[in-house]
């Protein structure tokens, strides 16, 4: 069958949608996924475009507006998938689609990881609650991956369009069982939010081992140091030592985060040989983490022009930076 009378053949496209929400409303979640994937693959080889979307939007909201989040998951990503195929640009009528997706992925409270071990009951229902808010991360997470990647290709900013990072670091802050602060910062710092980054290191500070809190906020301020963004590094530096002066006062007498107030002086004047030493005085706290001596050497080529002895790190940091 020819492309052309393919899209002669095809009908009005909300003939389709009102069907299928039919499908959906009888319950049969599964059977209805079939068919809007089916169906929106016939409007993409007819080159409708517009008419796919409008199928796989309306299906991934009723799917997870009926709380089938892997289903709904499903059909979130071949609607972006299908905006890379239309090559459409990175415009508010979609970013407004995404947002309106995002927004009916569901929140659950995890219940606390603290459970009377002998009781099976108990043991099993934290097991399944922590296996599904695992699926509900890993399933949005796959659907804004794609989301950014499709922006950062399709009219936005090169590392994504910021509030896609927000929305994917808010998340996993809020609904990852087991919390990954590297990767939520990767996106936060690419969120251009800093107050927003600044409060939940606070909030983390009040809910994180001890040793984990200076860590996590040298860190986030070394990756904003590390892709040249000296002002958002300053700051989420003042707001939360602002914030941290009656909550956490203990908060400046860190050696890691005395370093990085230090690095941040340092870094305001052309002072290679003093940003050398404070490393060197500083090693063991750096030490810590083999992600900040990365970071560090990211902020001595851009800030000092300092080479790396491998180009090859750089290179490989920035795709796995954009995977994270």
């Amino acid at each position: 069958m020819s492309r052309e009378r393919t899209r002669r053949e095809l009908p009005p496209v909300q003939e389709h949608i009102d069907k299928l929400k039919k499908v959906i409303d009888e319950g049969n979640y599964y059977g209805a996924l079939q068919m809007y994937k089916s169906i929106s693959a016939r409007y993409v080889t007819a080159q409708r475009f517009s008419e796919a979307l409008d199928v796989l939007f309306s299906g991934a909201c009723l799917e997870l507006e009926h709380g089938l989040v892997n289903c709904g998951a499903d059909l979130a990503i071949l609607f972006v998938d299908t905006l890379v195929k239309a090559k459409s640009t990175c415009n508010d009528e979609t970013l407004d689609r995404i947002r309106c997706m995002f927004k009916l992925f569901p929140r659950v409270p995890v219940p606390p990881h603290l459970v009377d071990v002998s009781d099976d009951e108990d043991v099993h229902n934290l097991h399944e609650s922590l296996g599904e808010a695992r699926s509900r991360v890993e399933n949005l997470t796959s659907f804004l991956r794609a989301a950014i990647k499709w922006s950062a290709e399709c009219g936005g900013p090169k590392t994504g369009y910021p509030e896609l990072h927000a929305m994917l670091a808010d998340y996993l802050y809020t609904e990852c069982p087991e919390l990954d602060m590297v990767r939520i910062s990767r996106h936060f710092v690419r969120a251009e939010d800093p107050e927003k980054f600044a409060t939940m290191l606070i909030n983390f500070m009040g809910r994180c081992y001890p040793g984990e809190d200076d860590l996590a906020i040298a860190r986030a301020v070394l990756m904003y140091l590390s892709m040249g963004n000296m002002k958002d590094a300053n700051m989420i530096m003042d707001e939360i030592k602002k914030q941290a002066e009656t909550k956490h006062p203990e908060f400046s007498e860190s050696d890691l985060i005395q370093f990085t107030s230090y690095l941040l002086e340092t870094l305001q004047r052309d002072a290679l040989p003093l940003f050398n030493m404070l490393r060197v005085r500083y090693k063991s706290c750096i030490d810590r983490e083999p992600l900040l001596n990365e970071l560090l050497d990211d902020i001595a080529e851009i800030f000092y022009g300092v080479q790396r002895n491998n180009p090859l790190e750089g290179m490989f940091g920035d795709i796995l930076k954009m995977m994270g």
